[in-house]
């Protein structure tokens, strides 16, 4: 399977990161490689205060990067943010990157509504795989309870393979 990229949007407070944790669980019960991408419009902070990395970051390091046999993170200083294409490119080695947040980017949507957070849907209906919601949509889309993690992850695996055939058959007519 070649590496399909998906996006999880919905507004704050709706339950996405929640929902989506169940489903990164079922998705590696199957052996799938997942990478997460979470876009923050805050200046996030990965280091602890006086933490060698930290107190290397505050000393003017551009680059920061820890290494231990399970685990490498890498924090670089930018003047302007990556896009979501530059980020996706330097991910290796996984079948799915699944973003949190990147509502306005041109890729393949599930989107968690909840009717307590908002009125009506974020993407239109051509951007979407499906919608997990506490209400029904007839919109020609598959929609989900919005605790169904189980159903959810069976679409994205749907969408994947889906989406690794098409790969398949662009690679037969271009050799």
């Amino acid at each position: 399977m070649s590496k399909v990229v998906i996006s999880v949007v919905a507004k704050s407070g709706s339950g996405k990161t929640t929902l989506l944790e169940k489903i990164i669980k079922i998705l590696k019960k199957k052996n799938i490689k997942i990478a997460v991408i979470k876009h923050d419009v805050h200046n996030f902070e990965m280091d602890k205060p006086d933490k060698d990395t930290w107190r290397h970051s505050q000393a003017g390091a551009d680059i920061i990067a820890i290494s231990s046999p399970q685990k490498f993170a890498m924090i670089e200083k930018r003047e302007s943010e990556l896009t979501l294409e530059e980020i996706i490119e330097r991910i290796k080695g996984v079948d799915l990157i699944i973003t949190e947040g990147y509502k306005k980017e041109n890729k393949p949507k599930i989107e968690v509504f909840r009717r307590a957070v908002q009125t009506t849907l974020l993407c239109e209906p051509h951007e979407l795989i499906a919608i997990a919601s506490d209400v029904t949509f007839d919109i020609g889309v598959p929609c989900y309870c919005i605790n169904d993690a189980e159903g959810i992850a069976n679409e994205i695996i749907k969408f994947m393979e889906k989406q690794s055939s098409s790969n398949k058959q662009q690679k037969k007519y271009k050799d």
